[in-house]
């Protein structure tokens, strides 16, 4: 535009001028070459090195993790199959935080960009997501947690959010557990607060034994004792239990009921096989040293009312048609 309004005597000429410009277009780009280009490309290497180097020690640990799983059989297939889920969240986790440090500073280095108000308005987001999603975050980080912890694994008999029934799946989201009825439940992990697993270590169990009011309680106890000392020793029961069965006593009396309580100490969920067994055995102990089961409709004494389905020794009712007719005249009141 100077060069338009210039007296015509005073123009530089035009070649010269494209020269001028072309020379220190030249001239900037030879100086960005040889000195800030190299600066810059050192200062890449060293950004992308140290990334690799956190990658690289991520990508070990989680490895680490796989392989102690793998080693070590006894912890079954679902803790296995935990760490396994673990390790990926937390490479993915790792991955992540590592590339998005690596963006900023190379934003902030190498670019030369203020990331003030990137970072605060990445800030006011993340408070709005975190607000929205608040739930989901509360599932993952509670799904974290009982994988860290070792809560419960899949296949594990558990309670939790009023809900009890076998662990089918989990993940950091939701566990599925499946009811007695069958009934899928899915349970979101952040409404778990308490949790009742029952595979764990071992179960204690308490049979209540019904026996009739004649019975000698010093006999019964000690049949009982010997057949649950029987079952104890049996090939199919002998590795569940974990202490003698044991008979606790008269612990209650109903009317003719007295109540017998067996204690039973099994591993985790077995016992159901071994108590069925043992009171099948009691029934046919019972009836074969002449001893009545315990019955709350059963009363002893001089007059006997019968128990539900047996047939009561009883006067015979009086014949209503024999009844003397009422001579008695109901309008008159006589």
């Amino acid at each position: 535009m100077l060069l338009l309004l210039a007296p015509p005597n005073s123009r530089p000429p035009l070649r010269e001028a494209f020269q001028s410009m072309w020379q220190n277009l030249v001239d900037s780009a030879q100086d960005f070459l040889v000195n800030d280009l190299q600066h810059l490309i050192k200062d890449l290497i060293a950004i992308l090195i140290f990334a690799w180097i956190a990658l690289w020690l991520v990508k070990v640990i989680t490895n680490r993790m796989r392989r102690a799983a793998e080693k070590h059989p006894t912890i079954g297939l679902a803790r296995t199959a935990q760490i396994r889920t673990l390790a990926s969240v937390l490479r993915a986790t790792g991955i992540g935080i590592v590339g998005f440090f690596t963006v900023i500073t190379i934003l902030r280095d190498i670019f030369d960009l203020n990331l003030g108000p990137l970072l605060a308005s990445a800030g006011v987001a993340g408070v709005a997501i975190g607000l929205a999603a608040q739930t989901i975050v509360k599932d993952m980080i509670n799904g974290m947690l009982v994988l860290v912890e070792d809560q419960y694994n899949v296949g594990d008999w558990v309670t939790i959010a009023g809900v009890t029934g076998s662990v089918e799946s989990m993940s950091l989201r939701k566990t599925a557990v499946r009811g007695g009825d069958g009934v899928l439940y899915l349970v979101p992990n952040s409404q778990i607060t308490v949790v009742a697993n029952q595979n764990r270590d071992f179960s204690t169990t308490t049979l209540n034994i019904s026996v009739d009011f004649s019975a000698n309680p010093d006999k019964v106890i000690a049949l009982l004792t010997k057949i649950s000392g029987e079952v104890r020793q049996e090939p199919a029961y002998k590795d569940i239990f974990l202490e003698e069965p044991k008979v606790l006593g008269v612990d209650q009396i109903k009317g003719t009921e007295v109540i017998y309580p067996i204690s039973v100490k099994t591993l985790a969920r077995k016992q159901f096989d071994a108590l069925r067994e043992m009171q099948k055995r009691i029934r046919i102990a019972l009836e074969e040293n002449n001893m009545l089961p315990g019955s709350p409709f059963r009363i002893t004494g001089s007059k006997s009312i019968a128990a539900p389905g047996e047939q009561a020794k009883a006067e015979p009712a009086p014949d209503p048609t024999t009844n003397k007719p009422n001579e008695t005249n109901p309008f008159a009141g006589e």
